[in-house]
């Protein structure tokens, strides 16, 4: 499975080999291995040949869990033409699909918007004697119509799945913050919030996360510094995504004196800083015309093990050509492309200023 996910399928192919030359007898945990690796690193002809391989294998007839993986390939590689094949080839073995085998169609048919074909797989799922709709169910179904801001759809299941006895978890309500917020329908956005107060769900750091976010892209400064604090009292410790958010919302505010209290609560707790955040400070000074902090935050990076990317380079170039440093900015394009140690040197970053 492992080298599978590597996609090193000569490999996972020949660990097999060398236990069947070596005496080991293969199990049906084996062989679904074995239609995972293929499947879900999309070679699915190798995967459907492996199914038919154990067929002819004494006690290794594949099994839900076999069948259920070779969908999810199928699903994963939008290949849903082959997913009727193989519900009717378990039905001819008398193989019943279970939750797993119906999520993971309604899943896949929701990424891809196909809402008839996702809906008529719930249909058939609420028909069956033996598995019933679960949360997973409901995440995937509202996640699709969040995805393709149909919110009425998102919020008509959403009452559907709660009359269906199925209740809805932190995810749900995340999702559902997030797919409002997006489109500035803050009032939907509290109340989910209000919600989730009132039936005792605490809001993690996701939830905070998402909503400091949408009120940070939007401007909204005030309400984002209120949840932010609210976050804090409540004692959820901020992340680096939670800082990215408040610095880029600073810094395109013009607010750099916030962006330099970050900094000092960021330098003085155990957050561990990431390249995204680097950038989100390297633009926000950037954009402020403070070169100098943007330096020292740029040959910073590799004191905390962070390695510039292609946006650290595009923010520090912007910002020098911004000041008519026009060398400046060609030299570390140079060095970006010629993928030179940013840290190498007493000061890479100074000597490009010079």
């Amino acid at each position: 499975m492992m080298l599978g996910k590597c996609r090193k399928l000569e490999v996972a192919g020949q660990i097999f080999e060398i236990m069947l030359s070596e005496g080991l007898r293969p199990t049906i945990d084996v062989y679904t291995a074995l239609v995972g690796a293929y499947g879900l690193s999309g070679s699915l002809h190798q995967a459907f040949r492996t199914v038919e391989d154990m067929k002819s294998v004494v006690d290794c007839e594949p099994d839900i869990y076999t069948y259920s993986i070779l969908i999810r390939s199928c699903a994963k590689l939008k290949r849903f033409d082959l997913i009727d094949h193989v519900i009717s080839e378990m039905s001819y073995l008398g193989i019943e699909c279970n939750n797993v085998t119906y999520n993971t169609i309604i899943d896949g048919y929701g990424k891809v918007a196909m809402f008839e074909d996702m809906e008529n797989t719930l249909a058939d799922m609420v028909e069956s004697d033996n598995c019933q709709p679960d949360v997973f169910t409901m995440n995937s179904i509202i996640g699709a119509y969040r995805k393709s801001r149909k919110f009425e759809k998102m919020e008509t299941w959403y009452d559907e799945f709660h009359l269906m006895g199925v209740k809805a978890d932190l995810k749900t309500f995340n999702m559902m913050i997030k797919s409002y917020g997006k489109v500035g329908m803050y009032e939907k956005m509290q109340s989910i919030m209000d919600f989730m107060q009132r039936r005792f769900f605490s809001p993690t750091i996701v939830t905070y996360n998402t909503v400091i976010d949408v009120f940070g892209k939007a401007g909204e400064i005030e309400k984002m510094d209120t949840h932010f604090n609210k976050m804090k009292h409540l004692g959820v410790k901020p992340n680096t995504v939670t800082y990215c958010s408040l610095v880029n919302a600073y810094g395109k505010a013009g607010l750099i004196d916030k962006v330099d209290s970050i900094m000092r609560h960021v330098e003085n707790s155990d957050v561990v800083l990431d390249t995204p955040f680097f950038n989100s400070v390297i633009s926000a000074y950037g954009q402020a015309g403070d070169l100098e902090k943007m330096d020292e935050l740029f040959l910073a990076m590799k004191e905390r093990n962070c390695e510039p990317d292609s946006i650290t380079f595009t923010c520090s170039m912007q910002a020098y050509n911004a000041h008519s440093m026009t060398e400046a900015s060609k030299r570390l394009e140079n060095m970006m492309l010629t993928d030179k140690d940013i840290g190498a040197g007493p000061s890479s970053i100074g000597l490009i200023l010079q």
